[in-house]
């Protein structure tokens, strides 16, 4: 296969997106495929449905070589490999929905002509029951390690490409590795059961971390340590390392929740008990409950008090909201009585969609005016500008919980807000200042 070769690209959301765009980019002539029409025709106007960075640089600068349809046909005459970047939500029961990959499957011919590139994450076992069904339909699996908000470097900078097939089907993993060779990552060939199993390993493993680091935060506020100090000196341990030791509200997206969730029930339907993921994804879900008892803890009962979520996307450079915390915290204040006000520099419009009876702000001033408390949810690079006096004199009571440890503590309590964060010591509220309605004070 020519470095200029077809490839299809099946499901254009971020993981096809982003495929499509970076193959294009490459070299390759690109068609991709998906069923919604409103996105197609925005695709083919130039227009990225989704926020990620350096996605419309790649749409602008490939446009002769990027095609996007509704047809499948189209693909399936134009391309040999087909990349399948389709969705895999998880159901209510926690396992996989993988009615979408099935309907990619039921439309390719088994005569060989076509390979199967799995890039959705599928559970252990997916293949082998794809390969039974459709058994000359040559299968590769290569899933996909891409984070939001750094898609297109990741794809293009990747720590390795896993690359999964069955013996018979050799052939067809030689050509996929071939397109990802010029990216010079280490090429990890294995079979299709293993290369799934790496996919849902790999991101247990960080919700892992994620999760222990935030025990260990909650631990270090009862005994006055500092989480911040502890996940540094655990860091420069060569046997853990300091990536996702960053302590917060929990994580969300659309891959830990659904992967983590799909891996204990994948080990379950074995008749196994994972345990250890029962764990971390119980903490993971009180974690971002625990940002109400601060409010509750300084603030008294909620009703009637008005607190700003500034940041609503699970995560920043993205305006991606599925598992995001404020749709947990959102409701929780609601359902005390607060009043809730919300802010994000990309997300408004899918907010708007997702979370009901929250006031929508289009600036941080407008979300903090005469606010009670503000929660930092997502820690967008803009958030810095909460130090600036006028949005510290906004706010009713100056009361900030900052649920991503974002800003210096320091900082933020010399720029006269009563701060806390996650895992580090409570501000001391002897020296809060009075406020003019009592009811709006803060604990003592």
């Amino acid at each position: 296969m020519s470095e200029q070769s077809h490839i299809g690209v099946i499901g254009v959301g971020w993981v096809g997106l982003v495929t499509a765009s970076c193959f294009a980019d490459l070299g390759h002539q690109v068609t991709a495929v998906d069923i919604d029409a409103a996105k197609v025709d925005a695709l083919r106007a130039g227009d990225a449905p989704i926020h990620e960075p350096g996605i419309a640089d790649l749409l602008e600068r490939n446009r002769e070589r990027l095609r996007f349809t509704t047809e499948m046909a189209e693909v399936l005459d134009a391309a040999r490999l087909l990349f399948c970047c389709v969705d895999t939500p998880p159901t209510y029961s926690g396992d996989a929905d993988l009615s979408r990959v099935q309907a990619v499957v039921s439309q390719l011919s088994s005569d060989r002509k076509h390979v199967l590139v799995m890039k959705s994450t599928v559970p252990a076992g997916t293949g082998a029951a794809i390969r039974r069904e459709t058994a000359d339909l040559a299968y590769v699996s290569c899933p996909e390690f891409l984070k939001e908000g750094s898609a297109v470097d990741d794809f293009m900078r990747p720590d390795r490409v896993v690359i999964g097939a069955d013996p018979g089907d050799t052939r067809a993993a030689d050509e996929v590795e071939e397109v990802y060779r010029p990216l010079g990552a280490e090429i990890v060939r294995t079979d299709v059961a293993s290369a799934e199993m790496i996919k849902l390993a790999a991101n247990a493993f960080l919700a892992t971390k994620i999760s222990f680091i935030n025990e260990i935060a909650n631990v270090c506020e009862e005994v006055g340590a500092d989480v911040i100090e502890v996940a540094r000196g655990m860091g420069l341990d060569k046997r853990i390392g300091s990536s996702f030791l960053r302590p917060g509200i929990g994580y969300g997206g659309s891959c830990f929740p659904k992967d983590v969730s799909a891996l204990k029930m994948l080990a379950g339907n074995t008749g196994y008990h994972f345990q250890l993921l029962t764990s971390v994804i119980e903490v993971n879900e009180l974690q971002k409950r625990r940002v109400v008892g601060k409010l509750m803890k300084h603030l008294g009962p909620l009703r009637g008090k008005t607190v700003a979520l500034l940041g609503l996307a699970f995560k920043p450079n993205t305006n991606d909201m599925r598992d995001a915390p404020s749709l947990i915290l959102a409701p929780r204040l609601l359902a005390e009585g607060a009043v809730v006000r919300g802010w994000d520099p990309v997300a408004l419009e899918e907010a708007q969609q997702a979370l009901r009876g929250v006031e929508l702000k289009e600036t941080l001033l407008d979300a903090l005016k005469d606010a009670d408390a503000a929660v930092i949810v997502t820690e967008w690079d803009e958030l810095a500008g909460l130090l600036a006096p006028e949005l510290r004199a906004a706010m009713r009571t100056p009361f900030l919980v900052d649920g991503r440890n974002l800003l210096d503590p320091d900082a933020a309590r010399a720029a006269g807000y009563v701060y806390e964060s996650i895992g580090r010591a409570a501000h001391d509220l002897d020296s809060l200042p009075e406020t003019e309605e009592p009811e709006t004070k803060l604990r003592r």
